[in-house]
């Protein structure tokens, strides 16, 4: 990664221009910079994938306007530019206007977590209130999310974590209870929280071992939903065991509904700007690094030593 001034250039037929003013990092971005994501944008191209911003232009009938304030979703595969930069062009449905009372940061770190865990936990695995809700990555930024969410939803949750502080934090956004993997096994730790019944539905953004040990604790008829494999390996799903506990694997590719089905995206937009202003949910943001510094920002969140999100200014 390299900093560069380069001229902005015209603004694309049909899309928005945005002034950055925060921009969020995603473990995705790493895998995207390797090559080793499913969308591979053409090199060079500037990473990013969600920002907050002033519209500096918008294209006729769109429904936006010059002056909004939008929290927006990048086109590194279509136009190459993200949101590390100033400015970014993005089509209009992926630019939503904030409300007043949210601020750039919150909006820059709201988008993709939050919209992730809706579809994942409602669309998804169908959580019903009184579940056990079980979180991996409890500490990372789509796990804070998913914690808050499954509180707000009336379910009991388990978060894993891997440090004594990220157990803490787990346990400060809402968590019911949390557990240090890496000093407990938690799959025997969820059996006695639930009296053996397990967990009716799992998070796992991890795969690799953590999947393996979820299905020594998921309850009968129980959910596993498939989020992503920050541990590297993609893990395998035993169809016997599936067959005999009764419970379902799903997957989670939150952005193939902005393509597929967007006016789900619009209604559950709505749903989260309600919860976030009645205080059920609020991003988790544990730092703030200047653009000049997303090398060293990106490689700390994907090293997994940071909590919640992390932003960028301008």
């Amino acid at each position: 990664m390299e900093l560069e001034d380069v001229d902005q250039g015209e603004v694309g037929d049909g899309l928005v221009r945005v002034r950055v003013e925060a921009a969020a990092l995603n473990f995705f971005d790493a895998l995207l910079i390797g090559g080793t994501y499913q969308m591979k944008p053409e090199f060079p191209f500037t990473p990013g994938g969600e920002v907050a911003g002033t519209i500096v232009s918008a294209p006729p009938g769109s429904g936006l306007n010059e002056g909004q304030r939008v929290m927006a979703q990048a086109m590194m595969d279509k136009v190459g530019r993200g949101g590390y930069a100033e400015f970014v062009d993005t089509i209009p449905q992926l630019a939503h206007p904030i409300p007043d009372t949210m601020s750039m940061e919150d909006a820059a770190a709201f988008y993709i977590v939050y919209q992730t865990g809706w579809f994942g936990l409602h669309r998804r695995a169908h959580l019903q209130p009184g579940e056990v809700l079980l979180v991996h990555g409890g500490a990372g930024g789509t796990g804070t999310a998913a914690i808050q969410l499954g509180k707000a939803a009336g379910a009991t949750v388990i978060a894993t974590a891997g440090s004594d502080e990220k157990v803490g934090l787990c346990l400060e956004v809402g968590a019911d209870h949390a557990i240090n993997y890496k000093t407990q096994d938690f799959a025997d730790e969820v059996n006695k929280i639930t009296d053996r019944k397990g967990a009716d539905v799992v998070w796992d953004p991890v795969g690799g071992d953590v999947y393996d040990r979820s299905t020594k604790c998921i309850a009968f008829e129980g959910r596993i939903v498939i989020v992503g494999f920050t541990s590297g390996r993609i893990p395998e799903a035993k169809a016997n065991h599936v067959l005999v506990k009764n419970y379902s694997v799903v997957g989670l590719h939150w952005g193939a509904y902005e393509l597929r089905n967007p006016a789900l995206v619009a209604e559950a937009t709505q749903t989260l700007f309600e919860m976030y202003a009645e205080g059920k949910i609020k991003p988790v943001i544990s730092a703030t690094y200047p653009l000049t510094d997303a090398r060293e920002a990106l490689r700390a969140v994907a090293s997994g030593v940071t909590t919640g999100k992390v932003l960028l200014t301008p």
